[in-house]
């Protein structure tokens, strides 16, 4: 099952309201108790110095923020990522989905074509592809 859903909200009003996707993304998986989180977007996934990062730990994360490597839109991306890591789910993959068949390019192939963040004791130390 692959749920789709359109982060809006309706304020008391009748107001509606943008609701972030990613937020809402993340809570969705969590309450799940989702095996993986994907998040497809316009980018290929974390880069760092114009490198992609393929496999993404919470302390790297940390100091590439620090750093100003991640900066921008980015920084509330990879923060959801690691909330909902912390509420249980396995994996969250950011994936340009402009790619054809991405999805399928980053689950079933061994280096995968985005950034996956994983829990610390699953982490590649920052590799890259």
């Amino acid at each position: 099952m692959m749920p789709v859903i359109a982060p809006v909200g309706v304020g008391e009003n009748g107001q509606l309201y943008n609701i972030n996707a990613d937020l809402a993304a993340g809570a969705v998986a969590s309450a799940l108790k989702a095996e993986k989180l994907v998040y497809l977007s316009d980018t290929e996934g974390i880069l760092v110095g114009g490198k992609l990062v393929s496999t993404l730990t919470k302390s790297e994360a940390n100091k590439f923020v620090e750093e100003g490597a991640i900066f921008g839109g980015m920084i509330p991306k990879v923060t959801s990522a690691f909330d909902t890591l912390a509420a249980g789910v396995n994996k969250v993959h950011i994936i340009d989905g402009r790619i054809k068949h991405s999805l399928l390019l980053e689950i079933f192939t061994d280096e995968g074509i985005g950034t996956q963040m994983v829990h610390e004791e699953q982490g590649d130390t920052g590799s890259s592809s």
